[in-house]
């Protein structure tokens, strides 16, 4: 259990929130307590989705069906409220390990706990489809174990994007190695379905792999469909058999949950036994449960006030906070709203002739979890700024506006709404990550806002009809070819062993896949692909298996906390080949809990660093500035704040001259923001960090410029620009 963010609220409905379980693409799972002391999993729908009334309804009818599964081997519903701004759903929490984690960490489990799962499960999808519910995501880590029986969870409540595989041809929901071969095809699966579903993580239960093996997407779907299932090692013939039957490819020839609890013949383990599993996975089940039962007293929550970063001698600041000292983002109220540009006058005309001005929006992250990357890229606009307004001649002033989002998905849709409505903002640089971006782009869309972004780098946002948003940074897909070429074009390496953590969320998920599934396109390279569910702790196993492939070099996509723990590993098997990890792991936690272990891990990374020889004259300004070398993303947001600059200077010559008397309040000749929008979409503009080009259709950043990263002497040494493929 992670703990509680400051964005995080302290209740909903009636659950005092203890810390985060998890985070999905349609929500985050908290674990709560009732006033009456009882622990539940409650997860709260994320606005985006919340605001989408085909989502709503559909949210509504399958919780409402969800709460009529009536099954001691199902987790209970125990509360919802579909209706609200924030739409959630509470269950009974069991604190058991997932059958994922236990079987990473010990390996198969005997026949008789196989079958013994198998029937319980099979009466709680049989209470499930009773329900009128499909499943549809039957896999190890929906299945919690307990001493008494498993718990089926997850069940009846729409697929989260975290439950997705991303394919060559589209979406797939369902957890490829574990769906059944009509939804590998793209169809709509039945309750014939999750029968198979359960074939393929019994399987899994008995044998310890998957029954269609493992790797990329698109060759696990095609084997899901047409190859026979590897049931190797499954020596007892009643098991065999029956796992045969489950795994039929056509879905009338597979048993109906209800008859599997006819089919299999073990009895069920007593009320107070726990003799159905092996005495290790029992010392797991009471450590777990004792962590939970030794949960400290409800506190209230506080909510600590990060103050704005320190302002330079002589830099104005205005603050407007909410009363009573608690942050509120509303209509005209921010955490924290910094306009102004340093020796502007007080009469809104900053000085110029004519009172012209244009201001340039910073929509940032600045006091929740990117905040060290959203004030680096404030700091990146505020020097492009001072260097405009430096120049003879220029034919109007900039300003700076930031805003503050806080990370938080709502407050980001608020913060776009605000700068939307300012006649004065010619274009935003921003937001920070990939969820506040997404819950944006609708509203700058709307607005014929140009909106760049440097550090969301999802491989996808949804298409916009007036083709604002600009994605000023390589994707997690862009990136994966520098890190094949890295690790790959060596002659001491042929097989590449990728570690997806889905402790990592969506980007670790979209940099292991895409590394995946270009390595083949572009070396002779072969890979050996593991994802491990998000909250493993134990790596010894998944990184023995890697190892013992082949894997001449290893690739970690997850979090700080995960890539020390491999590292660590690494270190202890004396692993000689080359490492790397995602550039989010990049940070002092990483340094911290690996240690020793951390020296010679390597990262491709989207930004720059002050070492750079193309950085030199920007790092030596951002310091007499600022009084400390840039940090990440600082570079990168400087960048695109001159490219908006440029293109804004070239449009105001002609458009003062055709301007009317009296037009706009900041002087006359002001482009429109339409005119801004297709100027940047053609522009180019040689930047510190990378030459900045955008693609005519979806208007991504064009190139394969990165840097490289390598841990020497405990700390990140900056070695250069990344490789690139010849020709």
């Amino acid at each position: 259990m992670d703990d509680l963010r400051s964005t995080d609220p302290a209740r909903i409905g009636g659950h005092r929130l203890l810390g985060r379980l998890g985070a999905g693409g349609m929500g985050v799972v908290y674990l709560g307590r009732t006033d009456a002391g009882a622990l539940a999993a409650v997860k709260v729908i994320l606005p985006e989705f919340a605001g989408d009334e085909d989502f709503r309804t559909r949210f509504r009818r399958e919780a409402e069906a969800a709460r009529q599964v009536d099954s001691p081997w199902a987790v209970p519903v125990t509360g919802a409220d579909t209706e609200g701004e924030r739409p959630w759903l509470a269950t009974e929490f069991v604190p058991g390990p997932t059958l994922s984690d236990v079987v990473a960490r010990r390996g198969p489990l005997p026949v008789r706990s196989v079958t013994v799962l198998g029937r319980l499960l099979s009466r709680a999808l049989a209470a499930v489809h009773a329900a009128g519910l499909v499943h549809r995501d039957v896999k190890p880590g929906n299945v919690l174990l307990t001493a008494d029986g498993p718990r089926l969870i997850d069940f009846g409540i729409a697929r989260a994007a975290d439950a997705t595989a991303l394919t060559a041809t589209g979406l797939v929901v369902g957890t490829p190695g574990f769906l059944p071969p009509e939804q590998a095809s793209g169809n709509t699966a039945g309750p014939a379905g999750d029968v198979f579903s359960l074939g393929c993580l019994l399987a899994y239960a008995a044998t310890g792999r998957p029954p269609f093996g493992s790797g990329a997407v698109d060759a696990l779907l095609y084997r899901t469909v047409h190859d026979a299932p590897d049931l190797d090692g499954i020596a007892e013939p009643g098991l065999r058999a029956l796992l045969e039957r489950c795994l039929a490819k056509d879905p009338a020839a597979r048993p109906e949950a209800a008859d599997l609890d006819r089919l299999i013949t073990e009895e069920a383990p007593a009320a107070e036994g726990t003799d159905w599993l092996p005495e290790d996975v029992v010392l797991v089940i009471a450590d777990k449960t004792a962590a939970v039962l030794a949960l400290p007293g409800i506190d209230a929550t506080v909510t600590e006030e990060a103050g704005p970063p320190e302002p330079a001698p002589g830099r104005r600041r205005f603050l407007l906070f909410a009363a009573g000292g608690a942050v509120a983002l509303g209509a005209s109220a921010f955490a924290a709203v910094r306009i102004g540009a340093e020796g502007s006058g007080g009469d809104g005309s900053d000085g110029a002739p004519g009172g012209r001005r244009w201001i340039i929006g910073v929509h940032a992250d600045l006091t929740g979890p990117r905040s060290a990357a959203g004030r680096a890229q404030e700091r990146g606009v505020r020097l492009a700024v001072d260097r405009f307004n430096a120049q003879e001649g220029r034919p109007f002033r900039l300003a700076v506006k930031v805003l503050d989002d806080a990370g938080d998905a709502t407050r980001s849709a608020r913060v776009a709404e605000e700068f939307a409505r300012d006649p004065e903002v010619a274009a935003v640089v921003g937001p920070t990550d990939n969820a506040t971006t997404g819950a944006a782009l609708a509203t700058y869309d709307d607005a014929v806002l140009p909106v760049l972004t440097v550090s969301a780098l999802q491989i996808t946002f949804p298409p916009r009809a007036n083709g604002s948003f600009f994605q000023a940074g390589p994707s997690y897909a862009s990136l994966s070819a520098p890190i094949i070429h890295r690790l790959l074009l060596r002659p001491d390496v042929e097989r590449l062993g990728i570690l997806i953590d889905r402790s990592g969320g969506q980007a670790a998920y979209q940099a292991g896949y895409a590394t995946n599934l270009m390595t083949p396109n572009l070396t002779t390279g072969t890979t050996h692909p593991r994802v491990v569910p998000a909250g493993t702790t134990e790596f010894d196993p998944v990184v023995t298996d890697l190892l013992s492939h082949r894997s001449d070099a290893l690739f970690y996509a997850g979090d700080a906390a995960g890539a020390a723990r491999v590292a660590r590993v690494t270190a202890d098997l004396s692993f000689p080949g080359p490492r790397m990890a995602q550039h989010t792991v990049m940070g002092p936690e990483f340094l911290e809990r690996a240690g020793p272990a951390a020296e010679g891990w390597e990262f491709i990374t989207p930004f720059t660093d002050a070492g750079a020889p193309a950085a030199a004259t920007f790092a030596a300004a951002h310091r007499k500035r600022f009084g400390a070398a840039p940090a990440a993303w600082s570079a990168e947001a400087y960048d695109v704040a001159g490219l908006v600059a440029r293109e804004l200077a070239a449009l105001a010559e002609p458009a003062a001259k055709s301007a009317k008397p009296g037009a706009g309040p900041s002087g006359s000749g002001r482009p429109t923001r339409a005119q801004l929008t297709a100027a940047i979409a053609a522009s180019q503009y040689e930047g510190v960090s990378r030459t900045y080009a955008f693609d005519k259709d979806r208007q991504q950043l064009v190139g394969q410029d990165a840097h490289m990263y390598r841990v020497k002497g405990g700390r990140f040494r900056y070695l250069g620009a990344a490789p690139k493929p010849k020709g």
